[in-house]
């Protein structure tokens, strides 16, 4: 099963590949069609887990899958900010979430050999898991209440200052391509820049999504395969989700919520080894738990937003002067003031 699904993930990163391999803007319908295919192929899988190796591990197998989608969305509001805070051109932007989907599957993997080897050789590991999503929701909170969760400076960020400093970088975007040669040396293009910035941020993100499906099953298989169907949608999920992410304005709640919820599970279950008169929480209820904080935070979100347009680039960090963002940026506010003259 390893073999295949890790063979199966390779293909379908090469089916991306394939697929972004012409820059182009995606178009709604395309969005759509792709975003079908990575909804309905996991779900599928998921009926033959349940056919073949019972309901228990079935509802293991969905749970997973729903908190890895749900902390996917985190993913994409990051996602969203960085290519505004680049001036990421449209033709280009599956090309960048596709270099970040692999970055995130390949630090995935690597977390999660670490956390299966801690679980099966420390007592304590469940208590640690636990404690960091405790902390992870803790934090999400703090941010939702202060409105800045999802605030990105592009020009703080140390993996940004460190490129900079070594390396030099074109003024413009270059096609897909990463590198040029100017002047008889070799300069990166901003889409290297934005590549690592993305990198840089899925490091931070699997730091809290392994754990929390380990609190879901201890299967290193299950929980591999969950992030790998979570993370394989992201591309076309992005473009169906762009206008709607920033209506959801209550997703921190809901993620700090779930964390939270997962963390308290964790650290009974590693009590309940201790003490088994620990009570633990069974996965059907973690299933219907998260199912309940997502539906009620989107509906709030939605209610909340009912009357407000959509705008990511408003809560974006507007970049530093000669950065593609600020030029893009004069660019518009040029128009507009030529666009009031004409009037």
């Amino acid at each position: 099963m390893w073999l295949v699904t890790i063979l199966a993930v390779l293909a379908l990163l090469a089916l991306d590949f394939v697929v972004t391999r012409r820059p182009h803007e995606v178009s709604m319908r395309e969005a759509l069609s792709w975003s079908a295919f990575y909804i309905a192929l996991p779900l599928t899988f998921g009926a033959w887990i349940w056919s073949q190796y019972g309901s228990t591990t079935g509802v293991e197998y969905l749970t997973g899958y729903l908190v890895e989608k749900s902390l996917s969305v985190d993913n994409l509001f990051v996602f969203m900010l960085l290519l505004t805070a680049f001036a990421v051109p449209a033709v280009l932007q599956q090309r960048v979430l596709l270099f970040g989907i692999i970055g995130a599957l390949v630090l995935r993997g690597i977390f999660i050999a670490l956390g299966a080897a801690a679980l099966a050789n420390l007592t304590w590991a469940f208590l640690l898991f636990g404690a960091i999503l405790l902390l992870t929701g803790v934090k999400i909170l703090r941010d939702q209440l202060k409105g800045g969760s999802h605030d990105v400076d592009v020009s703080q960020m140390r993996s940004v200052r460190l490129i900079r400093r070594f390396m030099p970088i074109t003024e413009d975007y270059r096609g897909s391509r990463l590198s040029v040669k100017e002047n008889g040396k070799r300069a990166l293009t901003p889409l290297t820049v934005v590549v690592v910035a993305i990198f840089a941020t899925d490091v931070v993100f699997a730091v809290d999504s392994v754990p929390a499906v380990y609190g879901i099953t201890s299967d290193p298989y299950l929980v591999f395969v969950t992030n790998a169907f979570a993370l394989l949608g992201l591309r076309a999920l992005y473009f169906v989700l762009q206008g709607a992410l920033s209506k959801l304005v209550h997703l921190g709640y809901g993620l700090a919520a779930i964390l939270g919820f997962i963390g308290v599970k964790l650290v009974l279950h590693w009590a309940h080894g201790i003490w088994p008169g620990v009570p633990e929480i069974p996965t059907l209820l973690s299933l219907i738990v998260i199912i309940v904080v997502l539906s009620i935070v989107t509906a709030t979100s939605l209610y909340a937003t009912r009357n407000a347009p959509g705008d990511a680039l408003a809560s974006a960090h507007i970049a530093e002067p000669g950065s593609p963002k600020h030029r893009a940026q004069e660019l518009r506010d040029d128009d507009q003031v030529h666009s009031e003259n004409v009037r």
